[in-house]
Parts: structure tokens; sequence; C-alpha cells
């Protein structure tokens, strides 16, 4: 407040002179209104100013300031979407006010025309505080709504409310649920004690998501709840925020779980398919059906066949016994089925050995999950009554692969990628990569790179978008960008299935370059503030990608900030020097950095100091384990927080289900892509159009 009364009104002035400020200031004052001008000479200052400072409106001099519109408008949405921004020239005809209104702007006035910049200030500021007064009263009167609408006593859900992570209060369905014979003995009690160990995090981060206001409505998180017997049983949890008196709450309702009753038959038949130690399939019924998994392609990845054993189990079976030794393969596959994807399917193959039919995105993922299971059975102890042992396991991994005539042929290959792991010295991870250089694969491959030339010249590949969402802020659009194939019928090629010989017949690079290009072209058709484009190891080593892709992206006059190259970890490991010298020119051309499929089997953060990558994306194959495992949780949370050290934004890969965000958004990740957030939705049909030509050049300088 001014000493007359009025209400003071924080402008944000944006303009490299300083003249202008005391211009705009006079003129409001003299239009009554009791004007607080901060100026803003640099982008830089903007983000601090609308930190610290309640401003209600910034005037940007479009002729003396370094970003346009657009930009200010992006940086200004990261803290408050309602402030207006009026533009300025020193000219405002209706065309410039036309197209500044395009660009975000609420209007365009001119020093020139005092009483109309007069007028402008007033109507915005009018504006601005008759939304936030409507804002604050349905705000209210809807939350009044729903605690009426909800209130707990006349419910027959299991309801509680939790503020900071207490319990307030939980009516007389809670209590029995989790069977409290009094109130007071809940009240004021942590709600994690009511819980699982293995649950608890997805539950913490599911309570700040909602806090936030990050949490989808009528999402579900699946957790294990304590009850007072000690036994624990499955429950799925619904969260709302109240905004009370005292501050914001949640209140967590068990949602009702429709259970339908089997036949009895039913039950023992499926019982007598399964091994009666493991709970998996015979190995009769394995083999059945993993035979008619394989006759359908996963929609996205491929399959992968895992050949799991103990190392020296005789060991022991000396040590606890024949009887007990089954007892400890039981918690052995118990161990695995904490790993496994609704899809996978596992039986007991022989003796002590597991086989598991895996879809996952390719052969390393399988190779992931593998070292993933090796690591945690190696620090688990398996215990008998009173009688411990501990053990390390041994996992073969492979692809589905066209060189394998029959099932004999891939079982075999996948039981000897777990021989050549065993003579390695066991507790590990092998992959099979024997068909790279068989006779067959070179007779297949010779096909598929003639579909792929055919594809390139016809103009025949796709461009697929994956959203990649905020976990703690949706002001930015961003997109991952991912390749499609069509056949000749006009049929979808799985990216599992043309990409690995395309690898291995150094065709990649052709595609990379349709990719970026097409990425181009995304960007002028939809409004995606970045998309992630990946560069397989052929860019990476071609000394002369740099230099292409400056020339293509000026050529398209191409705002080169919207684009991020993403790269995997290992590769750039691998390759250290040639991803440093293109990152290096990446950079002064604007384009981002991203390390991809980065892991946690190793606490190394030197290649983050190295190639200073601007997003990090956690390998998705991580995901599967991280809700439950409190180990893989703290590995995470150190990754994190080294990249929050440094500056670097974290996004999770493959992300599938409430609870996986949950606990991401507990760890302190920024952003999330998966089929939780969105399947791949292919954008661009008609790219050949422009893509052709191009590709017909590329693929003539390469010698296709």
């Amino acid at each position: 407040m001014d000493l007359n009364g009025r209400q003071s009104i924080s402008i944000a002035v944006l303009t490299e002179n300083q003249d202008d400020v005391e211009i705009i200031n006079s003129a409001l004052r003299d239009a009554g209104h009791a004007a607080h001008c901060l100026w803003i000479s640099t982008p830089d200052k903007l983000a601090d100013t609308l930190s610290a400072e309640n401003v209600e409106l910034l005037i940007l001099n479009c002729d003396r300031y370094k970003d346009s519109i657009r930009q200010v408008i992006k940086q200004k949405d990261r803290y408050n979407p309602e402030v207006p921004v009026i533009a300025m020239q020193e000219t405002a005809d209706e065309t410039k006010i036309q197209e500044a209104m395009q660009a975000g702007a609420c209007d365009l006035v001119s020093l020139s025309l005092k009483k109309r910049l007069q007028s402008v200030v007033t109507r915005e500021l009018r504006a601005l505080r008759v939304e936030r007064a409507l804002n604050s009263t349905l705000q209210s009167a809807s939350a009044y709504k729903r605690q009426l609408r909800d209130h707990m006593e006349s419910s027959s859900s299991s309801i509680a409310l939790v503020q900071e992570g207490i319990v307030t209060d939980a009516n007389d369905a809670w209590l029995k649920q989790f069977k409290v014979r009094d109130k007071h003995e809940l009240v004021g009690m942590p709600v994690m004690d009511t819980f699982e160990a293995e649950s608890q995090a997805a539950l913490k981060g599911a309570l700040i998501a909602t806090i936030g206001g990050k949490w989808k409505k009528g999402e579900k998180l699946i957790v294990k709840s304590q009850v007072d017997s000690g036994d624990s049983d499955e429950v799925h949890l619904e969260f709302r925020k109240f905004d009370l008196d005292d501050g914001p709450c949640v209140q967590i309702r068990i949602a009702p779980q429709l259970k339908v009753a089997e036949e009895p038959t039913k039950l023992v038949h499926d019982a007598l398919k399964r091994d009666p130690t493991t709970l998996f399939y015979h190995r009769a019924q394995f083999v059945e059906r993993i035979t008619k998994r394989l006759k359908r392609k996963p929609p996205q990845g491929t399959h992968c066949l895992v050949y799991i054993k103990p190392d020296k189990f005789a060991e022991v079976h000396d040590k606890i016994g024949i009887l007990n030794s089954e007892e400890v393969l039981a918690q052995l596959a118990e161990e695995v089925r904490k790993r496994l994807h609704p899809r996978d399917i596992a039986g007991r193959f022989e003796g002590t050995s597991i086989m598991v039919l895996l879809e996952r995105g390719s052969a390393r993922d399988a190779q992931v999950w593998g070292k993933q299971l090796c690591a945690h059975i190696a620090k688990h102890t398996f215990e008998v009554g009173e009688t411990s042992a501990n053990m390390t396991c041994t996992v073969g991994a492979c692809a589905v692969n066209e060189v394998f005539g029959s099932l004999e042929e891939f079982i075999a290959a996948t039981v000897g990628a777990h021989a050549l792991g065993k003579e390695a010295g066991g507790n590990t991870s092998f992959l099979d990569e024997s068909g790279e250089e068989d006779t067959k694969q070179r007779e297949f491959d010779a096909i598929w790179v003639k579909h792929l030339k055919a594809a390139l010249m016809d103009g025949r590949f796709r461009l697929a978008q994956l959203p990649i969402a905020g976990l703690r802020s949706d002001s930015v659009k961003m997109y991952d960008l991912l390749v499609r194939m069509i056949d000749e019928q006009g049929n979808s090629v799985l990216p599992s299935e043309f990409l690995p010989a395309a690898e291995r017949n150094n065709m990649m690079k052709n595609i990379d370059r349709w990719m970026l290009q097409s990425a181009v072209e995304f960007c002028n058709q939809n409004n995606a503030d970045r998309v992630f484009v990946r560069l397989s190891r052929q860019s990476i080593t071609d000394s002369t990608t740099a230099l292409w892709m400056e020339q293509t992206l000026d050529a398209h006059d191409f705002d080169c900030s919207r684009l991020v190259i993403q790269i995997p970890e290992r590769d750039a490991a691998k390759h250290i020097k040639q991803t440093q010298a293109l990152v290096k020119h990446a950079r002064k051309l604007g384009i981002g950095f991203a390390l991809e499929h980065y892991g946690v089997d190793q606490d190394r953060f030197q290649i983050l100091d190295i190639l200073k990558p601007n997003y990090i994306k956690l390998d998705g194959e991580l995901m599967h384990t991280l809700m439950t495992d409190s180990h893989l949780q703290t590995a995470v949370g150190n990754i994190v927080r080294a990249a929050q050290e440094r500056r670097i934004k974290t996004i999770a890969e493959r992300v599938e289900n409430a609870n996986a965000m949950a606990v991401l958004f507990q760890l302190g990740l920024d952003f999330m892509q998966g089929h939780y957030v969105h399947e791949p939705e292919v954008v661009l049909q008609e790219a050949e159009v422009v893509a052709a030509s191009t590709l017909a050049e590329l693929s003539a300088a390469n010698g296709i």
C-alpha cells in the first residue's frame, strides 16, 4: 500500500534502457496506479525476480530486450502462468498488434500513445484480479462440497486423513480394516506404520504427489498393508487433496476390489500345471505357452529367453539338507517372480534351473535384468527355520532371432549363454551374441538391407512421438521421437526387427539423419518446446555428423534450443572422445544433450563431469523392481542427487504404472516417459514427401 491507501502494483519492465522504466512508471502514476516498477535488463534477471517478487504484470519492450515474446512467456509460465504480458514497440499498428497477440501477449502498445498504455494496463490488472478472486471462490466452494460429499463417517469405505505423513482422522471402516480397537490408537501415528516396508517408498511418493497436484484422479496405488495379526494384505489406495483451515491434507481411501470366485475344478487344473516348489509352470506347460507366445510379436521391443541356475547349489544342499534345499529354491523363485512383468512366462525347466520368456525393449535389457537379479541374489540371505545360506546364480540370455530355425535352437543358445557365464566364473548375466557372425544371420541381413534401402528411397519411414511428462512441472512440452518402418504391403515393422540389421550393416547413420530432419518438421508442425532424437554409434564415430547437423539445421532456420540429441551411456563411455567432440559442436548451436539408459550398476559420475549432459535418462529396466527394492531406491537417489549437484535434469524411462511414478516422485526425479504417460503415437504420416528426395541424396552419397 502507498501513503494514500492505494494498493501498490508490482510491474516488471523488460528492457535494456532504464529510461523506459521511468516513462512507464510516470504514465501509470498519472493514471492513478501506485506502480512499483522493477527493471529487468537481461533474461537471467527475470527468473530471479519472478521467484522473489509478487509480480502482477510484465511489460516487454520488444525493440530493446534480448528474448522474444514467446521466450518471455515460457519463462514466466514456470513461475506464474496467470500474470499477463503486455508487449511494447516504437510503433503499434493493427498488424503488429495481431502478431504480438498470436505470440502470446495480451496486447501491444506504443510509448507514443500514453493514454492507450494506461488503458491497457488498467484493463489487464482488473482482469487479473477478477480471475484470481473467482478462482479462490471456486476453489473454496469446491473443497467444501467435496468434504460434505465424502464425509468420512457416512461412507462404508475405509478412509483416513493424513497431514505431513501423520494420521489425523480415520473412520470406523478404516479401524476395522486394520483391526484397531480405538481411533486414539491410530491418530497421531505415522501412516507408514500401517504398511509393509516394501510399499512405503511408493506410499510416501503418492502423498507428496497428491499435495503437489500431480496425482491423477482415480489412479490407484497397490500396496501391502500390515494388519494387527501380522499378516499382510494387498490393497488399492486412492488419494485426494483437501485444503483445510490448518493446511493441506490427503484423504486415503481403500478402493473396493472385485473378487471373482474361481471354480474349484479350474483351480485344481491350474495347480496341476505348476511345479509345487517354485509355483512356476512345469517344463511341458512352459514350453507349450512360450511356443504360442513366440508366434505373436510384442507391440514394443522383443522376446528374450533367460536361463537361471544357482551356482554351486550342491554346497547349499550339503549345508541345509535335502528337504530344506527345496525351500531355498522356492525362495529363489519368489525373488525371480518379484522382477517379472505381467506378460512374462516362467517355468521350472530342469533340476534347479528356471527359464523365463521376457518381453523387453532389447536383448541388452534382458542382460541388465539378469545382472540385477544376480546382484540381488548375491546379497540375499535364504533362511529356512534356524538355518541360513547364501549363494549366487548365473543367468544366460538370448533374444529371439531369425537365425534360430526352431525353439530347440533358441533354448540351446540360451543355455549355451549360461554355460559361457559359468566359464567366466559365475554370478553374472551373459548374453548370447553368437548369431551375429552366423552364415544364416548374414543371409537374413542381406534381405533386411534390401528392404531398408527400399524404405529409405521410397519414404516408408514414420516418426512416432512419446511424451515426456513433468513430475514437478508441466510447463515444458517435451517428446521422445521414435522411428517406425512400413513394409511394401503397408504393414508396420517394429524397430526391434529392422534396427539390429541396420546397426550391423552400417545403415543407422542414414536413419539417424532421417530422424533429425523429421524432428525439424515435427517441431514446425507441433507446439513442442523440446524433442529428443537418439544418435547411433555410427553417427557418434562419423566425423561428418556434426557439420551435417549444423548445415541441415541452418538450412531450415531451426531454433536449435528445441532439439536434444541423446546417446546411450554405454556408447558414450566407449567412444568418449568422439562423443565429447560431437556434444561440444552441438552445444555451440544451442542443441541440448542427454545420456540415456543410465544405470546403477556402477557409482560412476565421472562421465557426467566429462560430458556435462543437460539430461540423464534412468535405464527403463530399473523400473521393474524399483518400487520394492530399497537398495535400488538408494542407488537411484544417489544418482538424482549427483545430477542435482551438477544441474542435470533426470528422466525415468519406461514408467508403466502409478506405483513407479509415486516412487520416482519421492526420489526427486524431474520427468518420466512410458506407457503410464502415453503410448507411442505416429505423428508424421506424410513425412516422405519432404524426406524422400533428401534421403535419396543421402543414400547416393553413401553408396546405397
